[in-house]
């Protein structure tokens, strides 16, 4: 099967080559997914908005394969400081609002890149949601 990158305007990683996700037949791996607002190419310093960024631009990769939140099976959480665990767990909800129907999360505490406060990881099977 082939192989099928997956860029999204104003999502990057900072000028290298890395496509924001990868496709192989109907699955979806992220790279590393980040609160960057593609309107202003800026990280704000604001953990509710680098929360709210950080789902609204994982949405902006699904939709740009095809796909949806139902489609996602697992997501691992990076976060600085393992205390904005409330703020995550309210985007998620939004997100993900079927307590019968949600992916698998992994939340990690890691050391982030300045301003960073949270960065995601989705996979994701296309089409199966």
């Amino acid at each position: 099967m082939a192989r099928r990158s997956i860029d999204v305007p104003g999502l990057h990683h900072g000028g290298l080559p890395i496509p924001a996700a990868s496709v192989v037949g109907n699955v979806l791996v992220s790279g590393g997914i980040s609160p960057l607002d593609p309107d202003s190419g800026t990280v704000p310093p604001e953990v509710d908005r680098q929360v709210g960024l950080v789902f609204a631009n994982a949405r902006r990769i699904l939709d740009a394969a095809g796909g949806s939140p139902d489609d996602v099976v697992k997501c691992t959480v990076f976060v600085r400081d393992k205390a904005i665990r409330p703020v995550v767990d309210e985007h998620w909800l939004r997100m993900f609002p079927d307590a019968a129907s949600r992916p698998a999360r992994h939340t990690l505490r890691t050391d982030l890149a300045d301003p960073l406060q949270i960065q995601l990881e989705i996979t994701a099977v296309l089409g199966e949601g």
